[in-house]
């Protein structure tokens, strides 16, 4: 799922920062007299309790260097970290140029190694002097869980999940039947060429199509909606997957409709309307599909 919520991070980034913006504005002192580290503590303090979901706090001088131990909810990264230099950090360069809450693309934590994001709020004095740099680093997923609740590990978001490999499953499942179901019409003859059923064969060709198209569907929804592989550069898989699978029933009712034609012709002359019938129904959704794409093709262009 790192990919999928990746891509829901880029999504609700703007909204997180906004969020953790105003926790560090309603507990930091900022641009007052006399500020220094116990002034910092207990507001620290409140803020972890606030927010509940981080993974570790800590203190940044101007130059870079962490000037507090690290307050982690994991004993194993607690009270550590004073005198370490940070300057090195993506984080404290970009919170130096903009002056302001900044917030992380999601990077390894060299601590638990897991994806994280780390805010950061300068604290300044009445002179407006950068003093301190106030760093939260946050798991991914928690800033998701906490800024997004109908996000990907949110108990609405994994049923979800389960429906749609449900249903995956079970349209693999029928793709299969349909496929050894065609597979089956090519041997009811034997290997007599010259005993062939057409309409057998055109059945088959039926069958096998659909299924071709069935699966190229369940991969779709399989990787996007259950693996959560589909990415933003992305995005217009899905079009040429509804594309192919039109393209599929299409061709498919073309063939049902010659052999309708064929059957008709030859056995029941006056009803060959309802062939015409079918193939001006093809017409329409080939028009339709034609449409759809000079549509998709012009807006990728814009």
């Amino acid at each position: 799922m790192v990919i999928k919520d990746i891509q829901e991070y880029g999504e609700i980034r703007t909204k997180a920062r906004a969020y953790l913006c105003y926790m560090f504005r309603r507990n930091l002192p900022t641009k007052l007299p006399d500020i220094t580290i116990d002034r910092l503590i207990e507001p620290l303090k409140k803020l972890s309790e606030e927010m509940g979901n981080f993974e570790s706090v800590y203190i940044l001088d101007p130059s870079g260097t962490q000037v507090t131990n690290t307050v982690s909810v994991n004993p194993e990264y607690a009270r550590r970290g004073m005198g370490e230099g940070r300057s090195n950090r993506a984080y404290y360069y970009r919170t130096l140029a903009e002056n302001r809450c900044t917030l992380t693309d999601p990077y390894p934590s060299l601590d638990s190694n897991e994806l994280v994001v780390t805010a950061t709020y300068p604290i300044h004095d009445e002179n407006g002097n950068l003093i301190y740099i106030v760093c939260v680093d946050i798991s991914l997923q928690n800033i998701l869980k906490a800024v997004h609740p109908t996000s990907i590990e949110s108990l609405f978001g994994k049923a979800r999940r389960g429906v749609y490999a449900a249903f995956s499953f079970a349209l693999s499942a029928v793709a299969l039947f349909m496929f050894f179901k065609g597979i089956s019409h090519f041997f009811i003859d034997g290997l007599k060429f010259e005993e062939i059923n057409i309409g057998n064969m055109f059945e088959a060709t039926i069958l096998l199509t659909l299924s071709l198209a069935i699966f190229d569907l369940v991969r779709a929804i399989f990787e996007e909606e259950v693996l959560g592989s589909q990415r933003k550069h992305e995005e217009g898989d899905i079009h040429k997957t509804m594309v192919r699978f039109l393209g599929s029933i299409i061709i498919a009712l073309a063939i049902e409709a010659l052999m309708l034609v064929f059957k008709f012709a030859i056995t029941a002359p006056d009803k060959l309307l309802f062939a015409v019938y079918l193939i001006g129904g093809i017409s329409v959704l080939l028009i339709s599909l034609s449409i759809y794409l000079k549509a998709m093709h012009s807006s990728r262009h814009k």
